[in-house]
């Protein structure tokens, strides 16, 4: 297979979700923010994430203590619905990149079903993935593998990600965010809204088959399907930056991961992504299937999403709409 070279402008087929240059060209450590070396400080540690993973893992363990069927058919379907739904297509595709355009309500749903991923607030995940795409595999890459594969999947969770102004690094990286209202208060739900979710399957469970059931799904349903959602978003920090082939040249590490690509509903066509990150369609070759972007061919198709970014230029958004118009003529 060919691999496609991408010139854009300064090396990069990217957005303007860039931070500045200097006159040399070179990102400075002001504008970039902490490095990897500057956040791995005691001081700097987010107790509160390592918490929260930390409480979500050692839940995991009792898993097989709780196991029903109908637990593992509701964590698959949670899995998809807060995986695929609320990360790949509403944190990811939708609010980080603004591969399409729907309506306020729908964006706070997906907002709303991707905080329950169990990932963080909204502000927080999309401000640190920005900062990936401008950084990637660089100096302030909050999670390149190439300061340690671990470190790219879960510890760089460990430590903020800011310069001990959080604020300010939300409204550097996501101030379109940052002014909605909505967004913020997203932020003091994240708890509330677990806890709410974590009754109301308990209560379900119990209410259909007693503490036994109730217990299942609030296992399995809350915490075997966040913590697998978690490791499956991760892989494409990691894996898909170490492992798999590439259809372009980008100035980064990222990879086509085919295994990441299943268990994380498409994304781990990551050098797709990373050639081209506003493109709503991560699969680009006939075998690169990806299950989100069918979701949001489907709210197309039903008038909820409208004006996706499926092209990779002007030239090929133009011949794929004649071709649009030509089939409904």
């Amino acid at each position: 297979m060919s691999t496609v070279v991408v010139t854009p402008p300064k090396g990069r087929p990217s957005s303007s979700l860039r931070p500045a240059s200097d006159e040399n060209g070179d990102k400075s450590k002001k504008e970039i923010g902490p490095t990897t070396a500057d956040r791995k400080r005691w001081d700097n540690v987010s107790y509160w994430a390592v918490g929260w993973l930390a409480f979500a893992h050692l839940v995991v363990l009792a898993a097989p203590f709780t196991f029903t069927w109908t637990g593992l058919i509701v964590a698959l379907v949670l899995h998809w619905v807060t995986g695929s739904l609320g990360i790949c297509l509403g944190y990811h595709r939708l609010l980080t990149h603004t591969g399409m355009k729907t309506y306020n309500w729908v964006r706070y749903f997906y907002a709303t079903v991707g905080t329950l991923a169990g990932e963080g607030a909204p502000l927080d995940w999309i401000a640190d993935h920005r900062k990936h795409h401008a950084c990637s595999d660089q100096e302030g890459d909050p999670h390149t593998p190439n300061d340690g594969g671990i470190w790219s999947h879960i510890f760089w969770l460990a430590f903020h990600t800011h310069n001990g102004d959080r604020v300010a690094h939300l409204k550097r990286w996501a101030p379109d965010l940052y002014k909605e209202r909505g967004m913020r208060i997203l932020d003091y739900l994240f708890l509330p809204l677990h806890i709410a979710a974590s009754l109301a399957l308990l209560g379900i469970g119990y209410a259909i088959g007693g503490w036994e059931l109730g217990l299942s799904l609030l296992v399995w349903g809350m915490f075997v399907r966040l913590v697998t959602v978690l490791h499956a978003t991760w892989l494409v920090n990691s894996a898909s930056h170490m492992w798999g082939y590439r259809n372009y040249e980008t100035t980064d590490d990222s990879r086509n991961n085919w295994l990441v690509a299943i268990v994380a509903y498409g994304e781990g066509w990551h050098n797709n992504h990373h050639a081209y990150p506003r493109m709503a369609k991560h699969g680009h070759k006939w075998w690169e299937f990806d299950i989100t972007w069918q979701a949001i061919r489907l709210m197309r198709s039903v008038g909820l999403v409208w004006d996706v970014v499926d092209y990779r230029n002007a030239a090929e958004k133009k011949e794929m709409q004649a071709a649009r118009e030509a089939a409904s003529s």
